[in-house]
């Protein structure tokens, strides 16, 4: 599925799906609900994009696709703050297919979205982590499947993205680690991505709309500039989140995590003071972005922690 045009196609089907389903009311909803996630819509995402199955090969019952086809749905629920267990599962599924033997069983469940799946790295505590049915430890460059775990949700100050905290009781080798971290930290760059573009396009407009003595306060000449430079800083963050897509290595996926990271927060920073009082209050949903940067810069590892890998492999 590498050619431009399908994943073209693959991002229009999923931005349709959530411009349908994840309204920001849907969202709200979605988010206090049990589960806190949209069932239904999970459900449309995996029947009719097959977003689940994106990364496991054909012969395993999946689509054959590659790292940047499930980025690409990641970016599109990203832009909305739709919280699903497509991240997590994506990650089990990585970690199931670097076994000698793939557990062909699990991985079908996974890809059909009958089964929600997650990595914990080794701070514990996992995306969906609550939730989760399948699990992936990822420890010292091994991994292992978890095969009973106990599982408790943690307060978060993200209210869009659902953590927990696993406990392994038994668990067996599935073999060397291929860099899960390293798909997490790219995939996750990519969904900021989406979120900040969103938070950016809000604001804009929100400028635009906003008019002080007698004309929109977006014509004036240093918001044009703030937001060229937010632009450019997102774009940066692209082409960076790209090229890990294309080549994904411990390094591409340090830099992709910490631009991204940098330029979300530097977005939803801008957002709240532009949009004055109203960002605060819970009705806004510029709060929720500015929580989603803040919530995502701290997981998998802060920037800082990729900045410093970065560093030890560059001197």
């Amino acid at each position: 599925m590498a050619h431009n045009e399908e994943r073209e196609l693959l991002r229009q089907t999923v931005a349709a799906l959530v411009d349908k389903h994840a309204t920001p009311e849907a969202v709200r909803t979605a988010m206090e609900s049990e589960r806190g996630y949209d069932e239904a819509l999970w459900q449309l995402l995996c029947e009719q994009v097959g977003a689940a199955a994106l990364v496991v090969p054909e012969e395993l019952g999946g689509a054959g696709g590659q790292l940047a086809d499930a980025a690409v749905v990641l970016e599109e629920l990203g832009k909305a703050l739709v919280p699903t267990p497509l991240l997590g599962t994506v990650l089990a599924e990585l970690a199931l297919l670097a076994a000698d033997e793939p557990d062909a069983q699990a991985l079908e469940q996974l890809a059909e979205g009958g089964a929600i799946g997650t990595v914990v790295f080794d701070d514990g505590y996992a995306v969906n982590g609550d939730l989760a049915d399948i699990v992936v430890g990822a420890r010292d460059g091994q991994l292992q499947r978890w095969t009973e775990f106990s599982a408790e949700p943690l307060t978060t100050m993200d209210p869009t993205r659902r953590l927990g905290r696993i406990t392994a009781a038994q668990t067996t080798p599935i073999g060397a680690d291929p860099g899960i971290a390293d798909y997490a930290a790219i995939l996750l760059a990519a969904e900021q991505v989406g979120a900040a573009t969103r938070c950016l396009d809000l604001t804009v407009q929100y400028t635009k709309d906003r008019v002080q003595f007698g004309r929109p306060i977006g014509s004036f000449q240093a918001l044009k500039h703030r937001m060229a430079d937010l632009y450019v800083a997102i774009s940066a963050a692209r082409a960076v989140v790209d090229d890990a897509l294309t080549e994904p290595s411990a390094t591409s996926a340090a830099l992709a995590r910490v631009v991204a990271s940098e330029a979300f927060s530097k977005v939803a920073g801008e957002a709240v003071q532009l949009h004055g009082g109203i960002a605060i209050t819970w009705e806004s949903d510029i709060q929720l972005y500015f929580k989603r940067a803040h919530g995502s810069s701290q997981l998998l590892g802060q920037p800082a922690e990729h900045l410093r890998r970065l560093e030890a492999e560059v001197l």
